[in-house]
């Protein structure tokens, strides 16, 4: 399908990883550091019916204590907290895709009133507006409802930029004391310019250790300003103090140096690293399949183990790249399912696989009937759209890692006041109208990140299980094969820990994804 520009990025799937398994949003942020989205109280109030719709709510009348009031357009009127908050209420009850489960929330409770923390407040008040419904598995059904404000989001989602060292930092434990080590380093970021690398473990931060408060290790790891801090890092045995500041960086969502071309049983396989589907994403991801295709590959390896997720239209793009063609004509990359308040949108409500950009730049294809993606519990949104996708198109995807997260649910999002919100809206679905992955997709093949070797290297734990399972068709890399070596590794357990990008460094209270 060729298109025009017309505002392609109409829906977003994404989430973001976060400390323990207390955290999940696809963005935060909040009237100051530290990980925080006011008290998600179990308020004893049970699911109420449908409720009853607002009166007199006025957008973009703001509390005169709201420090992002005049970043929207319209500038706003002065008004108080309450009027946000019947904003708030009212954008949930039209759009909330579980808006009949909402609880029955008294929006004058103390928490949710506090003016002179506005974003504290209405995030307290957001939170406890979310259904309390639990998946098949036990899960809460909206793990993925959040706020970011807005010219944070615009900023990451249209530039990449974001104020960080440029780590993921990957977690092992529910509570203090955390074991954290570096998953991720960004190209030309500070991290990577005062040499650190995938793998090293954090020992402190200005003195501060693992068994800090989540708040205080988070006011350190993910900072608000360009202050230097003192880290001492631990690698295979050796003490590595680094002095460091944030600085403003702009993310690789595809790193030029994880592009490879790999000979596996005897054909072209390409690998290729996919950290995030933001608009940047868009040209390297075309570069990526147009070097591929001019170099014969004949197998992929997709990397989405850090892949939270973000624009669809990305997704897309990519799955048509994969797919090519005559497997994707006339079939549907994704059907949005609304809640019964809203309409069928039939101009946005279903989104084909694009086969050019809103430039009418026309894609390259691959043409292949089989991928092989690597996995993990930070695979989500977009990134499990992509495999759902070409499911749906009897694409064969090999999951080879670890469950995905689990989130078949999108948003629009609204901003009011400088805030934006982003209830879950839509549940998306593939050609077959199969999506019911509330619960991840299980692998194929089970294998952990392994922290000892560089990403890309054809001996990572995940990559090397691709490449096994490529091999050998229909069979594992044995666990016995699977041992990792280097004296830096936490432990088996530590590749089931959770990873936090630097993106979402103002991500306040994540709750398991």
């Amino acid at each position: 399908m060729m298109r025009v520009s017309q505002g392609k990025k109409w829906a977003l799937r994404c989430s973001a990883m976060g400390l323990t398994a207390l955290l999940s949003a696809c963005g935060g942020g909040g009237d100051g550091a530290g990980i925080f989205d006011g008290p998600q109280t179990d308020l004893g109030n049970k699911p109420a019916a449908t409720p009853a719709p607002s009166t007199a709510v006025v957008a973009q009348k703001c509390s005169v204590n709201n420090p992002y009031r005049f970043d929207d357009t319209p500038f706003s009127t002065s008004g108080t907290l309450n009027d946000e908050k019947a904003w708030l209420k009212d954008n949930m009850n039209k759009n909330y895709l579980w808006y009949k489960d909402m609880p029955t929330v008294n929006a004058a409770t103390p928490a949710f009133s506090n003016e002179s923390q506005v974003f504290g407040s209405l995030s307290a008040y957001f939170q406890a507006l979310k259904t309390p419904t639990l998946t098949a598995s036990g899960a809460k059904t909206d793990k993925f409802s959040f706020m970011q404000i807005t010219r944070e989001w615009n900023g990451l989602f249209d530039s990449g930029k974001v104020l960080d060292y440029g780590i993921q930092w990957h977690y092992t434990g529910d509570a203090p004391p955390l074991a954290i080590r570096v998953a991720y380093v960004e190209p030309k970021s500070p991290a990577a310019l005062a040499g650190i690398v995938r793998g090293d473990v954090l020992k402190s931060v200005d003195g501060v250790v693992g068994d800090a408060t989540v708040s205080g290790l988070s006011a350190l790891l993910y900072p608000r300003n360009s202050a230097t801090h003192q880290f001492i890092f631990d690698r295979a045995g050796s003490v590595q103090p680094v002095s460091m500041a944030a600085a403003d960086i702009t993310i690789s969502p595809v790193p030029s140096d994880q592009i490879k071309i790999f000979d596996v049983a005897g054909k072209k396989t390409g690998y290729l690293l996919f950290n995030s589907h933001i608009s940047t994403a868009e040209q390297p991801l075309i570069n990526a399949v147009q070097r591929f295709k001019d170099n014969n590959v004949s197998e992929l390896i997709l990397d989405l183990r850090y892949n939270g997720g973000g624009y669809l239209y990305i997704a897309s793009e990519l799955a048509y790249m994969i797919a090519g063609p005559t497997a994707t004509q006339n079939k549907v990359f994704e059907r949005l399912q609304y809640n019964d308040k809203r309409p069928v949108d039939t101009a946005n409500g279903v989104m084909p696989f694009f086969n050019a950009t809103d430039k009418n730049q026309f894609l390259p294809t691959l043409n292949l009937k089989r991928v092989y993606i690597l996995a993990s519990g930070n695979t989500c949104s977009a990134s499990e759209s992509i495999i759902n996708s070409l499911r749906g198109i009897d694409i064969d995807v090999q999951i080879i890692g670890n469950t995905t997260c689990g989130k078949p649910y999108g948003f629009m999002g609204k901003s009011n006041c400088g805030i934006s919100y982003f209830p879950m809206e839509f549940k998306g679905v593939n050609d077959k109208g199969t999506g019911d992955f509330a619960d991840g997709f299980a692998p194929q093949c089970s294998a952990n990140d392994d922290f000892s070797k560089a990403l890309g290297d054809s001996s990572e734990g995940l990559l090397a299980a691709a490449m096994y399972r490529q091999a050998n068709p229909n069979l594992c890399k044995p666990a016995a094969a699977m041992a990792y070596s280097g004296t830096a590794r936490i432990g088996q357990g530590a590749s089931q820990g959770l990873v936090i990008k630097p993106e979402m460094q103002n991500n306040k209270y994540w709750t398991a994804r």
